[in-house]
């Protein structure tokens, strides 16, 4: 079994997400059958078997066992992966568009950025899951807390500053071999467990605009 597969293609992810799918998706994660899923879901198990043969007609289960009941085989079933995660390239035509009015102050831009991300960690970790290698990653994930509205912008001036001083120090895209990498920073206030409405100093991140320039979109190239 894979730890997470990211799901590309629209009609697999209309499959995937299926209220009834999902449910029989995350319950087998341990191998189970119709017989087995059947109780535990409050279905009939010819019903159960109609969505499993979708979900494995998608790629979504697969068959580990098959085992002689009275007169019947049970067929045993397990997810593909222990997570699956749906592409933001399923909805291509719908997908937000990170390079439409950039706007490094904008909840849309941002939202865009992370979609992109899905997207593309999704198409190198699916191509080195095939490989059996590793994709070269970083991530850093934290908060933060700003005691005013003028001390978070003057973090994300400082923040921006560091970002393209270290970029301009280690950017070589002359030298042989060098492989382009995507940096995306990004900043947005905790969503608590049961969020509530935000307040207007949380409608966007910096009353103070910094200055455009050195950008957050700098190409690693």
């Amino acid at each position: 079994m894979q730890q997470t597969v990211v799901i590309s293609d629209p009609a697999v992810a209309a499959v995937a997400l299926d209220p009834v799918r999902a449910r029989i998706l995350r319950t087998l994660a341990e191998p189970g059958s119709a017989s087995t899923l059947a109780p535990v879901l409050g279905l009939s198990r010819q019903n159960v078997n109609h969505h499993l043969r979708a979900l494995e007609a998608h790629g979504l289960v697969e068959l580990v066992q098959e085992r002689r009941r009275g007169n019947m085989t049970e067929r045993v079933m397990q997810a593909v992966a222990g997570a699956f995660v749906v592409s933001p390239q399923a909805w291509a035509l719908l997908a937000p568009d990170p390079d439409r009015a950039p706007d490094r102050l904008s909840a849309q831009w941002l939202l865009a950025l992370g979609a992109r991300l899905v997207r593309d960690v999704g198409t190198l970790l699916t191509g080195a899951d095939r490989a059996g290698r590793r994709v070269a990653t970083f991530a850093v994930d934290g908060e933060i807390s700003f005691a005013s509205p003028e001390h978070r912008a003057e973090f994300t001036r400082e923040l921006a500053d560091a970002v393209a001083g270290l970029v301009a120090r280690h950017h070589d895209g002359t030298a042989e071999g060098a492989r382009p990498h995507r940096l995306v920073v990004g900043l947005h206030p905790t969503v608590a467990a049961d969020p509530e409405p935000l307040g207007p100093d949380l409608t966007r991140p910096d009353p103070t605009p910094p200055d455009p320039t050195p950008t957050s979109r700098e190409d690693t190239r």
